[in-house]
């Protein structure tokens, strides 16, 4: 009987039962494979993958004093109003909370650019702020790209009570948080509740009157005295001849002083 096969005449298919009588050859053909692998599996290219999480671009803004629903009604709505119908977006939410912070997490349809979403979302928000109040462009409004799921939250502590919040906030922003949002992978590092350093003024508002003062006088009267001031050099070119020393002066500003 002929024994039918597909392929073109002159040659010949390895019958099924090949590698079952030569055991030794298929496991060295499969260590060979397994090798290979291990070996270029450092080199595949990864970014031809494609993405499986939806894009994420982060709006976060602060309005220090303010409640969650001020804020929601003075900064949120008209950031929302902006950013909704930008390209790709598929659904937006906001977080206000108790400490003048906002954050509005803009998520993206799979496979949209990054980069691109994130520009789209700066400039709607660019349209945005001139309906902000005040203190919320001075303190800015930042677009980041990142996740906003909470990777890792550390924990800083005084043995002893040694120091207070205050202490240890101000400690971890000026030590700790620019070293974190430099590890690699880190999009974002916060400091929650955070404390800084302040000055809170209560003022009379019977004394105020009586002496015709407002409270926007009053803050500039602060803010005058928390300014420093370049007051240069005594003994810098262009100068007389014969001058072989120079002074730099330095002004003692910043409320240096309790009074």
């Amino acid at each position: 009987m002929a024994e039918y096969s597909p392929l073109a005449s002159g040659s010949q298919a390895p019958k099924p039962n090949f590698f079952l009588r030569r055991p030794v050859l298929s496991m060295v053909l499969s260590i060979f494979i397994v090798l290979a692998g291990l070996l270029s599996i450092r080199e595949l290219p990864v970014a031809q993958y494609p993405d499986l999480i939806p894009p994420t671009i982060t709006v976060s803004a602060q309005y220090p004093g303010a409640s969650p629903e001020v804020i929601a009604q003075t900064v949120a709505t008209p950031i929302e109003e902006q950013i909704n119908g930008v390209e790709g977006m598929i659904y937006m939410s906001s977080v206000s909370s108790s400490s003048g912070s906002l954050q509005i997490s803009v998520t993206f349809a799979v496979g949209t650019d990054a980069s691109m979403a994130q520009v789209n979302v700066n400039n709607r928000v660019q349209a945005a702020e001139p309906m902000l109040p005040e203190i919320v462009r001075q303190y800015g409004v930042t677009v980041d790209t990142f996740s906003p799921a909470i990777l890792e939250i550390v924990a800083l502590y005084s043995e002893e009570g040694r120091y207070d919040a205050t202490f240890l906030s101000n400690y971890a922003l000026v030590n700790l948080l620019d070293g974190l949002k430099r590890v690699p992978g880190i999009g974002q590092a916060q400091i929650l509740g955070a404390r800084d350093y302040a000055m809170r003024i209560w003022l009379d508002p019977l004394r105020m009157a009586q002496l015709g003062v407002s409270t926007s006088d009053v803050a500039q009267a602060v803010e005058s005295q928390n300014a420093q001031y370049s007051l240069g050099s005594v003994g810098a070119q262009p100068g007389p001849d014969g001058l072989s020393m120079t002074w730099q002066l330095q002004s003692q500003g910043r409320l240096m002083t309790p009074e």
